[in-house]
Formats: C-alpha cells, sequence, structure tokens
C-alpha cells in the first residue's frame, strides 16, 4: 500500500481511528490500574482490622510488663471470650511469654505467620504476628485473623464493577461519540431526503454538517448543492410552462379572431401558416431551453475554428435577413481555435448574431472581435443598437424576456440569448453583456485549442492557398 494511498488527514477514517485508538488505551489502563487497585484492596487488611490487632499487641504488651507470664495468662483469657480463633504471646525466641506451652502444631505453624502489610488469600485463616508497638523485639502476639478481619468481602461486587459497570459505561460513551460523528448527521440527510419526497426542495442542512472538512461534510455539500440544482430545475420548468402559455395565448387568440371573422381562404390559410409556425419556433426553442439546463452530461468536443465558423453563419444570416456581407465585420483571424461542441456553440453565436441584427439599426455595422486570454479566447460580438440599461444586462439573459416592447413571435420570444447562455455554459465557457461603444457588446470566454491554432500556423506558411473547410451544422 501507497503512502498516497492513505485518506486525508481530514477523512473521517482519521476520527474514527483517533476514536477507537482512545478508547483501546483507556480500557487497557482501566483494566491495569484500576483493576490492580481494586485486588491490592481486597487482598490486605483493612485500616481498621489493623488498629484492631494493633491494639491488641498493645494490650499484650502491657500485660506482660504488668504481670509477666501471669498477666499474659490474664489477658489470653480475657481475649478468649472476644475472640474465638487462637490467640498467643511469644518471645522474639519464638517461645510462648504465658505459662501455657507452645505444641508442636503450633510451633508448626509459627513457621508461616504473616506480617500485617503482607497479602492475605481466601484459602483459610492465616496467623499474624503483630509485634509489641512499645518494643517490637520484647514480643509479638500472635493471632489467627478473625473471620470478620478478612478482605475480599466485597470482592465479587468490584469485579462486577471494575470488569462490567465502568467497561459498560466507557463504551457507552464511546457509541455516543460514534453518534455524534456518525449518525446525527445521517439523520440530517435523511431528513432532507424526506423533504424532498414531500416537495419541499427548499430544506438545507444545518451548518454544523456541511462545514465538515470529512466524507459526511462533503456528501452534505453535495445534498445542498443537488437540493439547490432541483428546485432551480422544478422553478425553471414551472416558470417555462407559465411563460410558454402566456406566449401561446396571443397566436390562438389571433387564430381565433381570424377564424371569426371569415376571411379570404387564402388570407386565413396565409395567418395559420404564420401563426403555426410562430408557434412551432416558440414550443421548440422552449425545449431546447429546458434540455440545456436540465442535461448535465458532457458534449463532445473538437477543434473549432472562429473564423470559418462566422463566415458560414453569416452567409445564412445575409440570406435571411437581407443584411450586406460588409455590414457583418470579423476581426478575428485564422489562428482562433477553441475547443467546443460544433453545433451548440454554432447556434449559441447565430443566437447572438440574430439578435445583434434584430437591435441595430439597418445601417449599422456588427464586429466580431477576438483576443487570447491564456487557455482562453476571448471572443466578442459588437453591435450599434443603443446598448441597453446596466440594470437589464443580466435580465436579458433570462427567458421571455423583452426589452423593446416588442410582440410575441414579431422581434423574437425573448428566448435566443437564454439559450446562448446555457449552450456556451455546457461547454466550460461564460457568457456575459457590457455595454461599448454605440451599442451593446456580448462576451464569451470559451476553452482555447492550442494544438490546432499551432497546426494553423503551420499549414498557413506552408500551403496559404488552401482554403480551411468550414463547419458542417446540423
Amino acid at each position: 500500500m501507497k503512502w498516497s494511498d492513505l485518506p486525508g488527514r481530514h477523512s473521517l477514517f482519521w476520527k474514527l481511528a483517533c476514536l477507537l485508538v482512545a478508547f483501546c488505551l483507556l480500557m487497557i489502563w482501566l483494566s491495569w490500574s484500576w483493576g490492580r487497585y481494586m485486588e491490592e484492596r481486597n487482598q490486605f487488611l483493612s485500616d481498621d482490622a489493623r488498629g484492631t490487632l494493633t491494639r491488641y499487641a498493645a494490650e499484650a504488651e502491657r500485660a506482660w510488663h504488668q504481670g509477666q507470664r501471669s498477666g499474659v495468662d490474664a489477658w489470653l483469657q480475657g481475649m478468649r471470650q472476644r475472640e474465638k480463633g487462637w490467640v498467643g504471646v511469644i518471645g522474639g525466641d519464638l517461645q510462648s511469654l504465658s505459662t501455657q506451652p507452645l505444641t508442636d502444631k503450633d510451633i508448626e505453624r509459627l513457621t508461616f505467620l504473616r506480617g500485617l502489610d503482607w497479602p492475605i488469600h481466601k484459602k483459610n485463616l492465616p496467623w499474624l504476628r503483630v509485634p509489641f508497638p512499645g518494643d517490637p523485639h520484647a514480643g509479638n502476639l500472635v493471632i489467627e485473623l478473625p473471620q470478620r478481619f478478612m478482605p475480599g468481602r466485597y470482592q465479587v461486587f468490584w469485579r462486577v464493577i471494575t470488569n462490567g459497570v465502568i467497561p459498560g459505561l466507557f463504551t457507552l460513551l464511546l457509541c455516543v461519540g460514534l453518534y455524534r460523528l456518525l449518525v446525527v448527521p445521517l439523520n440530517s440527510l435523511r431528513e432532507q431526503a424526506n423533504a424532498w419526497r414531500a416537495d419541499q426542495l427548499n430544506v438545507r442542512l444545518s451548518r454544523h454538517t456541511t462545514n465538515r472538512s470529512d466524507e459526511l461534510g462533503e456528501l452534505g455539500r453535495a445534498f445542498d448543492h443537488m437540493a439547490e440544482r432541483l428546485q432551480s430545475t422544478v422553478a425553471l420548468q414551472q416558470q417555462l410552462l407559465r411563460d410558454l402559455s402566456h406566449e401561446l395565448r396571443t397566436p390562438l387568440s389571433r387564430l381565433r379572431v381570424a377564424s371569426e371573422s371569415e376571411p379570404g381562404v387564402a388570407q386565413l390559410r396565409e395567418r395559420i401558416s404564420r401563426e403555426v409556425d410562430g408557434m412551432q419556433r416558440l414550443v421548440e426553442d422552449t425545449l431546447q431551453l429546458a434540455w440545456l439546463d436540465t442535461e448535465r452530461s458532457r458534449l463532445p468536443d473538437e477543434a473549432i475554428q472562429i473564423q470559418a465558423l462566422w463566415d458560414m453563419l453569416t452567409e445564412n444570416a445575409c440570406y435571411e435577413t437581407a443584411w450586406p456581407a460588409r455590414q457583418l465585420h470579423c476581426a478575428v483571424d485564422s489562428t482562433c481555435w477553441v475547443r467546443g461542441h460544433l453545433n451548440t456553440l454554432a447556434q449559441a453565436l447565430e443566437n447572438i448574431l440574430r439578435n445583434a441584427i434584430r437591435h441595430s439599426p439597418s445601417d449599422g455595422v456588427i464586429t466580431l472581435g477576438a483576443q487570447r486570454d491564456g487557455d482562453f479566447w476571448l471572443v466578442w460580438l459588437e453591435d450599434q443598437g443603443g446598448g441597453v440599461a446596466e440594470a437589464d444586462l443580466e435580465r436579458i439573459f433570462s427567458p421571455f424576456i423583452r426589452l423593446d416592447g416588442s410582440r410575441p413571435g414579431d422581434g423574437g420570444f425573448g428566448l435566443g440569448l437564454s439559450i446562448a447562455k446555457n449552450a456556451v455554459q455546457r461547454q466550460g465557457g461564460t457568457l456575459w453583456a457590457e455595454n461599448a461603444g454605440a451599442g451593446l457588446r456580448l462576451n464569451m470566454r470559451l476553452v482555447a485549442d492550442i494544438g490546432a491554432a499551432a497546426e494553423d500556423v503551420i499549414a498557413s506558411k506552408l500551403a496559404p492557398t488552401v482554403e480551411l473547410r468550414r463547419p458542417h451544422i446540423v
């Protein structure tokens, strides 16, 4: 596995890894430290037991100093009434300090005496040696540990706490961390998906989810982007349907008037043909705009020479509008090659040209220019139609917008520039408008084709008489 194959530093993988490593280390520390502490607490005498046994030793020492063997005998007599186990007082030479001698069995047990600080195992009741507090070398109290002093009475309870309850609580904390890390943002995504199912496309995720830098944050931002895209698409479709129904009322009304006025057959046929052609163009342009706005698959691109494309478009425009070719000026040389989809780019440029011709005076001049801008070509079309108000430079790209107040169908339906902008954007370019000189300038920023431009320069040097093939537009 290569280092480059590892997730990024903001990946959810590292958050989960840190959380699980911290949990494992915490459990190891708990098992080692707390478990060891509780084991020690369950193997050693309590402070109360030590205090009681030390007090017994002090009493035995006092009895020895006061009455020697007879004093020890009297004290042992009283101890047998207080403690049921074996109790004795011995000297430093392991000999009894009372008048009662030690038996062989007692002497054998004296070899396995334990101190107060020794661990106590729960096999049987041990014998403890407690030195005299005043003079440890003078004598020792030997006692069979009373049952009530045996440690480990709550051993099962503390084992349950140590090995069950506390790990369970830490595991619960781990689950809470995983829940906040994974389930909470997933619940937000689920709620947004349910809102979409209920046609609530304006619902957005919380900033806490979208501001995350891991994969769930990327997923949340993708969900929000998808919601915005769905909302804008639905709004556009609804707006197109409303505008289309509104635009169709006018030709339908004219057809109704024509049918009720009983004109001649030739006039009625001519009127029907004109209105049907207008409605057909309207429906086709509307459907094309809707397709361009909803279709997101990448278009196949190729090298396109702007000069050759312009020559073909102006030839068609001159034929359809009767504009003289000298008024359609091209200031773009043969080195201007761009990458794009030929038919889509040709349609965009044709719509821009038709809009310029429609709004320019009959003696006006329309100019196509271009300038290299790094990896892009800035291509512009400038007319002499007087321009538009600054506030309307963005509105002219909205569907069914006609700033000149023309009737539907007479000067177009206000869809040409909308189609052009969507077509340019689908090819990775941008289209915007600005007032320049005596008219409006529409700017297109298109991806440059470096290889085709270099080949064109070489071809022009080697064979300057060869004519470039014009693109064929379907």
